[in-house]
């Protein structure tokens, strides 16, 4: 059994809340914060129906069991391999598998010293992660030199701060004001540092994709600075799953003719994808 099930094995069925079992609702929260990586007990409360006290009871058994750490007012993911039901842990491997292949990409196709851009979001995260582990390869010639193998540059503090220890990276994070949802950093110092930079290659993660459309998020102030990172790049690569494919959101990052790759799962059908082709998007399948 994997963690979640040990826990919601001996909940049970008992302790019913707002029409849902005490199982049933942990399970529901943690596939919630597997999407969202940070809860606060008034959503949770609200969105099932709960009362906060009953939420709050909840999250700190959860931090008991080393599922979640808690925050003042709601809990943040733990760095732990969620054994997610059904869709949630199809979802999380395809993001990973996006990651590791995007990441191979850009060391294949751009040389040390490269400067790499990443916007915030869950894959492009996972991205920087697999891009930092594979830097380590190249950490001792670097070193030897003087030499960063990589420059990053991000608009996400979470990013930032997974790659600035790594001494082979030299880390450059946007300013600005910070999203507590996403880790991003938005607003006119964000967009105006961002126009200062040149980037060789932009890992994008997006909420749509489509050939009219473009690519789209659900955050104007979010699209506006990686907009700004887009103008500024020579090449752009979007990770997405493909529940990303054909949508599109409320805010335009780029028009689809800035897109030079997608890289996503084969659950996009081949109808999805030829629009995307047309356009002149390379699309390569995981």
């Amino acid at each position: 059994m994997t963690r979640i099930e040990d826990a919601t094995h001996e909940l049970g069925a008992a302790e019913p809340s707002g029409g849902l079992s005490k199982s049933v609702r942990w399970e529901r929260m943690l596939a919630l914060l597997a999407d969202r990586r940070r809860l606060s007990v008034t959503e949770v409360a609200e969105l099932f129906g709960t009362s906060e006290s009953t939420v709050r009871r909840d999250f700190d058994q959860m931090a008991d069991r080393q599922l979640a750490h808690r925050t003042h007012g709601g809990i943040v993911a733990a760095s732990v391999a969620y054994g997610l039901p059904g869709r949630y842990g199809k979802q999380l491997d395809d993001r990973q598998r996006l990651a590791e292949a995007a990441a191979h990409l850009v060391t294949q196709r751009h040389a040390d010293q490269a400067v790499i851009g990443f916007n915030g979001g869950r894959t492009t995260t996972l991205v920087a992660k697999a891009l930092g582990e594979l830097s380590d390869q190249g950490s001792e010639h670097a070193a030897r030199n003087g030499e960063h193998v990589y420059t990053i540059v991000t608009s996400a503090l979470n990013i930032a701060a997974e790659l600035v220890l790594r001494p082979q990276l030299r880390t450059v994070c946007l300013g600005g004001t910070a999203r507590a949802q996403s880790y991003e950093l938005t607003g006119p110092l964000a967009v105006s540092m961002a126009r200062t930079l040149w980037l060789d290659v932009l890992v994008l993660g997006m909420v749509g994709i489509d050939a009219q459309a473009g690519l789209t998020c659900g955050d104007p102030d979010e699209a506006g600075v990686t907009s700004a990172l887009v103008e500024h790049s020579r090449h752009v690569i979007a990770v997405g799953t493909s529940d990303k494919v054909g949508e599109r959101s409320f805010a335009q990052i780029c028009d689809i003719s800035r897109i030079t790759t997608l890289v996503t799962d084969s659950g996009a059908t081949e109808e999805q994808l030829a629009p995307l082709r047309d356009a002149g998007v390379e699309v390569i399948v995981v």
